[in-house]
């Protein structure tokens, strides 16, 4: 199976859950279009007040590539309505900008997700060549080249590709057993009896480790 496939079975929350490490952008950086889901390989771009790096990560990247742009989150629009549609054209994974993006009225309804932490109509210039593929800081968390991006409703994840599979077996696990409880609480369960709630809260009284789990 596909892993955009696997991630369409889960979450962002489940794979948060699954593991405290991931990298999370912070809920700044927020979805701005009408598909927020995203999964690909970071392309990253830096630049600052102008957005010509931007376009050319746009041309260079590969499909499925998601264009992550560390725009220093400054208040200026490093893309827009015809970056959104050539980045269709060129069928990327989605783009994420930690700057402005703006003509939010036609991507707003854009199939291709896209978040950043602003919307603002003033673009930046076009006249400073920007850096492409090296790692970047975006929502406040570091972001290398080939970087997986997990993105849905919730935020916007960050996975060394290696540890992908793992994380997304992880959190299929969790929702297994999320779908269990709330099949238990939808039957009259209480939390207490769905969980090790009694015996998790025993054994910290006593200054012993564990873990609060699902029955």
């Amino acid at each position: 199976m596909e892993l955009i496939d696997r991630f369409a079975d889960v979450d962002t929350t489940a794979i948060c859950d699954a593991d405290k490490t991931t990298r999370v952008m912070d809920s700044g950086i927020r979805a701005r279009s009408a598909q927020p889901r995203v999964l690909g390989p970071a392309f990253t771009v830096r630049c600052r007040d102008d957005f010509l790096g931007v376009l050319r990560a746009i041309e260079t990247a590969q499909p499925g590539d998601v264009v992550v742009v560390d725009g220093g989150g400054r208040e200026l629009a490093l893309a827009g309505e015809m970056f959104a549609r050539g980045a269709l054209v060129r069928r990327l994974g989605g783009i994420i900008i930690d700057g402005g993006y703006r003509d939010i009225a036609y991507v707003s309804s854009c199939a291709l997700p896209i978040y950043s932490r602003f919307v603002t109509p003033m673009a930046g210039t076009t006249v400073k060549l920007g850096e492409l593929q090296v790692p970047v800081t975006c929502g406040g968390v570091v972001v290398n080249p080939g970087d997986i991006i997990l993105g849905d409703e919730e935020g916007v994840l960050v996975a060394d590709p290696a540890r992908v599979e793992g994380l997304l077996d992880a959190a299929a696990a969790v929702k297994q057993a999320e779908s269990e409880l709330a099949a238990h609480l939808a039957a009259g369960r209480t939390l207490s009896e769905g969980t090790n709630l009694a015996d998790h809260v025993a054994a910290l009284e006593r200054g012993e480790p564990s873990k609060l789990s699902f029955k």
